[in-house]
């Protein structure tokens, strides 16, 4: 298991033990993280599961896809640090990784 922080809007911190393999929405609506609405269920055709990736990750997490990049064309308040959960997998190497949710989704 792989510890990740979700932040919310309203600054309550989210320490969640993510399975490898799964994705940071997943476990953020498992453990019913206020924010994420994850509309499309994880296919990357919304952007209801946007959050801003913690600026000490980005070179961890990468850079969004093409289709992602679409996707948070509808996202509110878009950010250079702006990720849609559903494309960010768990994975050792995003061991203590922090997210914090926008103020709402797009």
């Amino acid at each position: 298991m792989t510890k990740i922080t979700i932040v919310a809007f309203d600054g309550t911190r989210h320490e969640l033990a993510a399975e490898n393999g799964s994705t940071v929405m997943e476990n953020a609506i498992r453990n019913n993280v206020p924010g994420i609405e994850a509309e499309c269920g994880g296919a990357c055709a919304c952007a209801t599961c946007h959050v801003y990736v913690d600026e000490g990750w980005i070179d961890v997490v990468g850079e969004p896809e093409a289709m992602e990049e679409d996707m948070l064309d509808f996202a509110y308040d878009v950010r250079p640090t702006s990720r849609l959960s559903c494309q960010i997998a768990v994975s050792d190497e995003l061991e203590g990784l922090v997210v914090s949710v926008p103020e709402r989704q797009g």
